[in-house]
């Protein structure tokens, strides 16, 4: 292969990762107009449009999505045998992009952006939503460098992940809500209006599959998306919610909601986060997963003890 093959497909791929001429241009060190440049060259050797331009997104044909399967990981390996990639945080200018529901981002971006200011003054971080469903296909389509979610991967020969901690699930509800008591049955659990926190739009989970167990059904009324929204639903209103109670750290510990046990046992799923392997050796999403997972791993340990006393609390009531 020639070297302007090569170089053209180096452009090629980053422009793929990053979906955009302009980011590729950064990632790379060139100016936006010698990437363009680049871009006409490959559509006069390879013969196809490549990327079709819509507002101000572009979007790979299908032969760049076929070309781009087939290159992109020997390239990945071909750049590290070269020359490995050494990171150092205090001039890189790089821009990771992380699958994370909210309430990850509400844990982790304060005491992140802290670090990149003290240490990596030039690195972006960008939150792309993150739902059950997707997040394992936006690590194989290079769409992201990180996902925070559950332990759910098919393929873990391609996608790579670490434990960070299991939630423990609560029930929570309006302070003075006639069932904000240690001993909630089963049958007030299951007569109760329920708000669920579905990030991937199903409207059933694992409680669902408990209560069928014990020949029960709640009645769902209302969903959300994000965990934002259930604080202030919960607290006034008569809708109780079952959550992981890191989710809502402020308002249970504030006193805002009520919390005590669900009368079932709900077994959370496992978070974990997850990379593709190519990335397996990537100098600063190394640096950017210790300091992400140290801080979930800290935070969810930080609490645990605090939630015990919340129970306590609740049972002395």
């Amino acid at each position: 292969m020639r070297n302007q093959e090569l170089n053209l497909l180096m452009v090629f791929d980053a422009i793929m990762t990053e979906g955009s001429i302009t980011r590729a241009a950064e990632r790379l060190s060139m100016t936006q107009p010698a990437v363009s440049n680049a871009v006409s060259r490959m559509r006069h050797v390879w013969k196809d449009e490549l990327f079709i331009k819509e507002g101000r997104s572009i979007h790979p044909t299908l032969y760049a999505r076929n070309l781009w399967s087939q290159i992109r990981e020997p390239l990945q390996e071909l750049s590290s045998a070269v020359a490995p990639e050494s990171f150092n945080p205090a001039t890189s200018k790089r821009t990771f992009r992380l699958a994370v529901a909210d309430a990850v981002v509400d844990i982790v971006w304060l005491p992140l952006r802290k670090i990149i200011e003290q240490e990596a003054p030039g690195i972006n971080i960008h939150a792309i939503p993150y739902t059950i469903i997707n997040g394992e296909q936006v690590l194989i389509d290079a769409e992201v460098d990180l996902v925070i979610g559950a332990n759910n991967i098919e393929d873990p020969s391609v996608i790579r992940s670490e434990y960070l901690y299991t939630p423990k699930y609560v029930c929570i509800m309006r302070p003075g809500h006639p069932l904000a008591k240690a001993n909630l049955t089963l049958e007030e659990f299951a007569d109760a209006e329920h708000l669920l926190v579905s990030l991937s739009g199903d409207i059933t989970g694992y409680t669902d599959q408990v209560l069928a167990q014990h020949g029960l059904k709640r009645r769902i009324a209302m969903t959300v998306n994000h965990f934002s929204a259930v604080a202030d639903l919960i607290a006034e209103s008569d809708l109780i919610s079952v959550v992981p109670p890191t989710t809502l750290e402020k308002a249970i510990f504030s006193g805002k909601l009520a919390v005590t046990k669900p009368p079932v046992d709900i077994q959370g799923a496992q978070l974990c986060s997850h990379w593709h392997k190519r990335q397996e050796k990537d100098g600063g999403l190394c640096w950017l997963r210790k300091h992400v997972n140290s801080m979930i791993k800290d935070h969810a340990e930080r609490h645990f003890e605090e939630l015990k006393k919340r129970f306590c609390g609740a049972k002395a009531a």
